[in-house]
């Protein structure tokens, strides 16, 4: 693929692309800037109409068949943002879309394929069992198979979004892109590369799919089964792409699930954006190791934002629980009438919200005449909670942290 891919290709693409993506917003922000100590600005991929950068690969793909190609239609397999790219713009195209799916693929997923006029076939329990089959349709019914990364024309369609961060932001020290198979990478190396030979690129690998990095740096990071950021779960990196980011690519960061969480969350309160893990993958980088980009003009792309609402919803929900603003708290006391509103009455006095109460007689190790009350609390901060644990105690009720 270094052979493959261009400068011009990637502007090829572009002009292809015109009116067919957004070119979306690449804008600074303020307090995030503040919270890391660097610059940022923020490539709002998550906008897109499908949610994700996948749409410009997928497009520049289709735009390059030959006509006998288009009559035939194309193949795709894909659990997430590549089979709604690939969908929506076969359907823009008046071109026939079949996607293969793994069963265990989340019903909202298929369906929203199936709404971008796409055949969805759910084959295999694996990714790996899904694109055999996709394969397998291909050379049966004459379709093109439109690989979600390991091709040239699918990265230079990606790249694309390279130039327009370098075009709103032209003097950035450093590209931060999360990295699966590495289609995004490959291409957005390839052209801020050729614009800008000083720029610094760095990759962001979950840390539980460190596929990539084990592959350029021969480390042997264990792989993991599962991330919430399933964007860039890939067990195996594609080699067309393998060898620009080895070329390219100047530095590696890992990232833990609960950078990603922090990330999410931070994106959603700060800039009112939703993204998936992936998306979020890049902030999590900064979050993690600040000192790496003090000081610097940092450019982030929102890859995706496709995230499933109760993944979202316990997200925040743990968030609220580190932050402080949720906490569970066990309080032991008499027995006896009253007991209960003499509790709730010291929380109110702390200003605290009760959110649930629990109230345990039979499940206690406490002695018969004892009771045992659980409550989660909405509060302001940590230092609230300690207010609310203190008050309890000065109450003469027996207050700890659960």
């Amino acid at each position: 693929m270094a052979r493959m891919i261009s400068l011009q290709d990637i502007r090829d693409a572009a002009v292809r692309l015109q009116g067919q993506v957004l070119d979306t917003p690449c804008v600074e922000s303020k307090t995030l800037s503040q919270i890391v100590g660097a610059q940022i600005f923020l490539k709002f991929e998550n906008l897109q109409f499908t949610a994700s950068f996948k749409e410009r690969g997928a497009c520049n793909k289709l735009a390059l068949l030959t006509p006998e190609e288009r009559a035939r239609g194309v193949v795709a397999m894909s659990a997430g943002n590549h089979a709604q790219g690939v969908a929506y713009h076969a359907q823009r195209l008046g071109l026939r879309a079949v996607i293969v799916m793994p069963r265990f693929t989340p019903s909202v997923k298929v369906e929203r394929t199936r709404g971008f006029g796409a055949e969805v076939v759910l084959h295999g329990d694996t990714l790996e069992e899904a694109r055999a089959h996709a394969y397998a349709l291909a050379d049966a019914q004459g379709l093109t198979f439109v690989h979600p990364y390991d091709d040239p024309a699918v990265a230079a369609g990606q790249g694309t979004l390279a130039l327009e961060m370098l075009r709103a932001v032209p003097d950035l020290d450093t590209l931060v892109v999360a990295i699966g198979g590495g289609g995004l990478m490959a291409g957005v190396a390839t052209a801020a590369k050729a614009l800008q030979p000083g720029i610094e690129i760095i990759g962001v690998q979950a840390a539980r799919f460190p596929a990539m990095v084990n592959a350029i740096l021969g480390t042997h990071h264990p792989q993991g089964t599962s991330t919430i950021a399933e964007g860039i779960a890939v067990g195996t990196p594609g080699t067309l792409t393998q060898e620009v980011i080895r070329r390219l690519v100047d530095d590696f960061l890992l990232v833990d699930e609960g950078d990603i969480e922090q990330a999410v969350l931070m994106l959603l309160e700060i800039e009112k954006t939703l993204v998936e893990g992936a998306g979020a993958a890049s902030l999590a980088a900064l979050l993690r190791y600040p000192e790496r980009f003090r000081g610097k003009r940092v450019g982030l792309v929102l890859c995706g934002g496709n995230i499933d609402p109760l993944l979202l919803a316990a997200i925040i929900e743990r968030g609220m629980v580190r932050s402080g603003r949720l906490a569970r708290v066990r309080v032991s006391a008499r027995d006896v009438p009253g007991a209960l509103a003499r509790i709730t009455a010291a929380v109110a006095d702390t200003g605290a919200n009760i959110e649930e109460v629990h109230h345990q007689r039979a499940f206690t190790l406490l002695s018969a005449q004892n009771v045992e009350i659980e409550l989660v609390l909405q509060t302001r901060s940590q230092a609230h909670v300690a207010e609310v644990l203190e008050h309890l105690r000065a109450a003469a009720l027996e207050a700890v942290l659960v």
